[in-house]
């Protein structure tokens, strides 16, 4: 088993899902998070008030899945994440070293299978 996560623009977000979908890969987990990055932080005044524009919208999507699915994951989403611009994302893969389904108390693969 291995954890896929990409951090993508939340512009790409919908594209990702729909590519994700699109290799039967329907289940996983998202946060709408704020990065910093190369961009660096920019302040901006609006009527006397400073805002920090600096820190950018991100999705970050987590996916729990089988090893012959990473490539395949990997693929999808950075054909569907890819602006060539900078700030395009990250996907990181880890290792899982155990997981287990709290309903059913199934260890493994068996935990992500119905």
């Amino acid at each position: 088993m291995k954890k896929v996560v990409a951090i993508v623009r939340a512009s790409r977000f919908d594209q990702v899902k729909d590519a994700l979908s699109q290799k039967e890969i329907n289940f996983f987990t998202f946060y709408e998070v704020k990065g910093y990055g190369h961009q660096k932080g920019k302040n901006l005044s609006y009527r006397g008030v400073v805002y920090d524009v600096g820190y950018i919208a991100r999705i970050k999507i987590e996916l729990i899945i089988s090893e012959e699915f990473v490539e395949i994951a990997k693929s999808a989403i950075q054909e569907a994440a890819h602006t060539g611009e900078k700030g395009d994302g990250l996907i990181i893969v880890t290792k899982v070293l155990e997981i287990t389904n709290i309903r059913t108390g199934n260890k493994g693969s068996q935990a992500i299978n119905h």
